[in-house]
């Protein structure tokens, strides 16, 4: 079968004249470069429609599904951003109360905002030694689920994005709790690599006759080579998102969504799609997708088998780093490369800069206290052995600075791991439906004032802060701003961690009445 590059690849090719969009008209001569402009092109004839499609997108997207094992496959354009947003808003109704871990990435909370959603928020369990998130209490679970009977849906991150993965066990409990839970949502594999118990949180949730949805962004790869973990369409999820471009050789945007079984609404989640997903999607995307649905087919051992072979390798000199740590933990993801530096003389930031700018090596993130290097089977054999080189070099100069006594510099305290927990005094749209009005009113004496920090404390947010990634928020618009928050934003910006959200660096607009 051609794919949707071939056909690009034979129209480009041909005397067609296009009196259609897009505006560039595919004039090489004016445009002076051949990509991606020769096979951009609109909807026109015998390419089909993404939002209707029955011809050449449905066959890619149905050979999209066999090799993910899916009933149903659609191609997203606008990234995994929009299947999470389209398959929480297919699964609650306008209004409805969910309860969240509060660790969950940012779409999860434009969904709660975009369809009106009362947020209940939990927070995971915080082990100082270890410095990280762990499980979000079944206790807590259960007290929130009796203090608000109107809870719809449960949205909980497991693993977290530290790594820490939520018990099936809890997860049954949790269910047993409360009967008018609608839907399960969990993140899987983190940001990190780590990867819960798909299979039994899946079996918990069908005995319950709900649905799993799986945010799978990061496990595009899954399923494709046994060194890596089954993905969740085998494991018996009903809805998966998959972030292609993350993971696999795609374009940024692309990726896929994923429906199984019956108890999902797919009339539901086909609907947001439509609404949500451009009305204009590009074929040069569809074409990127589509030639790594074709790769995967058809050169699947040819690009995995070295590329394993690479990363074991790598991970095995990895292992015997003195001061810098490879963390590895139960049940991972091993494409992912977390270095710590909580037994070494600098912060993870120092870290990242040393390899940035020192051995030209851009890392994926920089979290409280490691990095972290994503790879892929794109990755090449010199491109590995720079990045061990560059760790073991760095690791022998930290044990030498350690050893005589001369380090480079002091570990400074971790504060930014453990959340925050503002109280939450209006949800998301409620705060935005009062700043409107408001702005209309022009009472004198403005009721939303841009403050300081270390002034807003007391206030509540009119605006979001966040580290991305991951994209977790540490406030959210209708919080009440804490210190404990403030004092995490500070810490974070001392170590030059980019904090979005905020209209100013270091100034917070609150609303100052309430």
């Amino acid at each position: 079968m051609s794919t949707i590059y071939d056909k690009l690849k034979d129209y480009s090719d041909s005397d067609y004249y296009g009196f259609h969009m897009p505006g560039h008209k595919r004039n090489l001569d004016m445009l002076k470069s051949t990509v991606p402009y020769k096979i951009d092109i609109t909807e026109i004839e015998g390419f089909d429609d993404l939002h209707h499609a029955e011809g050449i997108l449905k066959e890619a997207q149905i050979r999209a599904a066999r090799i993910y094992h899916a009933d149903e496959t659609h191609f997203l354009i606008n990234g995994s951003t929009v299947g999470i947003l389209s398959a929480i808003a297919g699964v609650t109704k306008k209004g409805d109360t969910i309860l969240v871990a509060r660790n969950c990435h940012k779409s999860v909370y434009h969904a709660i905002y975009m369809n009106e959603l009362n947020p209940v928020y939990l927070y995971p369990e915080f082990n100082h030694c270890a410095q990280l998130n762990t499980e979000v209490s079944v206790d807590d679970v259960r007290e929130a689920l009796d203090k608000y009977p109107s809870i719809r849906a449960v949205v909980i991150v497991s693993p977290t994005y530290d790594g820490v993965v939520s018990d099936p066990e809890d997860m049954r409990k949790i269910l047993e709790s409360d009967t008018e839970i609608q839907a399960v949502i969990v993140t899987s594999p983190t940001y990190d690599g780590v990867v819960s118990d798909i299979r039994a949180l899946a079996d918990i949730a069908h005995a319950h006759g709900i649905p799993l949805i799986v945010d799978e962004a990061h496990g595009a790869h899954f399923g494709f080579h046994p060194y890596f973990p089954q993905n969740a369409n085998t494991r018996g999820a009903d809805i998966v998102i998959h972030s292609l471009h993350k993971t696999l050789p795609a374009l940024t945007q692309t990726a896929l969504l994923h429906i199984n079984g019956s108890l999902a609404s797919r009339k539901g989640v086909r609907e947001y799609l439509r609404m949500l997903q451009s009305s204009s999607p590009s074929y040069v995307l569809m074409s990127s997708i589509d030639s790594c649905i074709d790769m995967l087919e058809n050169r699947r051992k040819e690009l995995f088998d070295p590329y394993v072979k690479m990363l074991e390798k790598m991970r095995g000199r990895l292992r015997q780093l003195k001061r810098l740590e490879l963390v590895e933990t139960e049940n991972f993801d091993r494409s992912k490369i977390v270095i710590s530096v909580r037994h070494a003389d600098m912060s993870s930031k120092r870290l990242y800069r040393i390899l940035l700018n020192e051995y030209h090596l851009q890392m994926e993130m920089v979290a409280g206290t490691y990095i972290l290097a994503m790879t892929s089977i794109g990755d090449t054999e010199d491109g590995m052995e720079r990045l061990a080189r560059a760790l073991k070099e760095t690791d022998a100069q930290a044990d030498e600075r350690m050893r005589s006594g001369n380090c480079l510099e002091e570990t400074p305290t971790i504060i930014g791991a453990s959340l925050p927990r503002p109280e939450v005094v209006y949800n998301s749209s409620v705060m935005e439906n009062m700043l409107d009005e408001a702005a209309i009113s022009a009472v004198p004496g403005s009721k939303v004032r841009r403050l300081p920090w270390r002034d807003s404390v007391g206030y509540i947010s009119t605006e979001y802060a966040y580290l991305y990634p991951p994209g977790s928020p540490l406030i959210v618009p209708g919080e009440r701003v804490s210190q404990e928050a403030v004092d995490m934003l500070q810490w974070y910006h001392n170590l030059r961690f980019a904090i979005e959200g905020l209209k100013e660096d270091q100034y917070i607009e609150v609303w100052m009445h309430g």
